[in-house]
């Protein structure tokens, strides 16, 4: 008689996870500072209306641009490159401020007091930007 043996698949495909965590700690520093700045532009929005129907729009389409990076740099889809697409986001989003606000550290103040939202989403900005730019260059996850 001969033996029957019937072969099992030893490989187990599983679907690729859909979401990465960062493999740095400065990532998850990169997500908090893009969080940070995306929920404070969403808050600022109500302010700006005030000023303009479309700075309002423009605060709310940062603010999500923002929080949207963050989730797409969580997700397998994310590029080595988008890194740098991410340090010129926030470098454009600080110099927004000055012709919004003036050009000077007047910027940063409203109606002669300090305006938090603005230095901390500036801050905020200025971080992830730094924070973006050395995960390119220690080349995070995968180009």
């Amino acid at each position: 008689m001969h033996n029957i043996v019937t072969m099992k698949e030893t490989h187990t495909s599983r679907p690729e996870s859909m979401f990465v965590r960062p493999s740095s700690p400065i990532g998850y520093l990169a997500i908090l500072m893009a969080l940070i700045t995306g929920v404070l532009h969403l808050v600022a929005s109500t302010n700006a209306i005030e000023m303009s129907l479309v700075l309002a729009v423009l605060f709310i389409l940062n603010g999500l641009g923002f929080i949207g990076g963050s989730i797409l740099y969580l997700t397998r889809f994310w590029r080595r490159w988008l890194f740098l697409v991410a340090a010129l986001y926030s470098v454009v989003t600080i110099l927004a401020l000055f012709p919004v606000q003036g050009w000077g550290m007047e910027a940063f103040y409203v109606d002669g007091n300090l305006n938090p939202l603005a230095v901390i989403t500036k801050a905020a900005e200025a971080i992830l930007a730094i924070c973006v730019l050395y995960l390119y260059i220690i080349n995070d996850r995968w180009s």
